[in-house]
C-alpha cells in the first residue's frame, strides 16, 4: 500500500515538471513500472504475418466443443423443443390469421365464417380430415405438453423415468386428441 502511494506521489511530481515525458510513458506502462523505471518493451516477432491470419491458425487447433449431433435423442428435450415450436407456430398462425382477416375488406378477400364453411365443405373427406388433424395437432400438443410442464413446476415427475413415461403419454394423448378433433 505503502509503495503505491508513493509511486503515486513521484508520478505527480514528474507530471507537473515534464508532462510530455509522463504522457509518452503513460501510454507504455503502469505507475509501478514507471516509478521503479524499469519498463519491459514487448519484442515482435520477425515475421509480418497478419494477426488475422494468425487467429485463424490458432483457431484450428482449438478443440471443438460437442453439440447436438453427438447426444442420443431424448423425449424430454425433443418434447421440450416441439413444445416451443408448436407455441411459436400456434402464435404465428394467430397473428397471420388475425391480419388476414382484419385486412380482408380493404384486400377484397372473402375471409368471413360463411365463405370458409362453403370453402371447407367443397373438399373431400380425407382432405378434410387430413387439414383439421394437422390444425389440430400443435394445439393438443401444446396443450397436453403445458400441462406437463406446470407438473414439473410443482417438483413433481421429475425422475428420468417419469420423464420419459410423461414425453410418450404427452405424444399418445395429443395424437389421439387431434384425430378425434378431425373427425368432429
Amino acid at each position: 500500500m505503502f509503495s503505491q502511494k508513493v509511486a503515486q506521489q513521484s508520478l505527480r511530481r514528474l507530471a507537473v515538471q515534464q508532462p510530455n515525458l509522463v504522457q509518452s510513458m503513460v501510454m507504455r506502462a503502469s505507475p509501478a513500472t514507471m516509478a521503479l523505471g524499469n519498463v519491459q518493451k514487448r519484442h515482435t516477432s520477425s515475421n509480418s504475418e497478419d494477426p488475422t491470419q494468425i487467429l485463424a491458425k490458432q483457431r484450428l487447433n482449438r478443440p471443438v466443443s460437442p453439440h447436438l449431433t453427438i447426444y442420443k435423442p431424448q423425449i424430454g428435450w425433443i418434447g421440450s423443443s416441439l413444445h416451443r415450436i408448436s407455441g411459436v407456430a400456434l402464435s404465428g398462425t394467430l397473428y397471420l390469421w388475425a391480419t388476414a382477416y382484419l385486412a380482408s375488406p380493404a384486400l377484397g378477400w372473402h375471409l368471413e365464417s360463411a365463405s370458409m364453411v362453403a370453402a371447407m365443405g367443397a373438399l373431400p373427406l380425407a382432405a378434410k380430415v387430413f387439414l383439421k388433424t394437422t390444425l389440430a395437432l400443435p394445439f393438443t400438443y401444446h396443450a397436453m405438453n403445458g400441462v406437463r410442464h406446470l407438473t414439473w413446476d410443482l417438483g413433481r415427475g421429475l425422475t428420468n423415468s417419469a420423464i420419459i413415461k410423461s414425453g410418450w403419454t404427452v405424444v399418445g394423448l395429443s395424437v389421439t386428441s387431434a384425430i378425434a378433433l378431425a373427425f368432429l
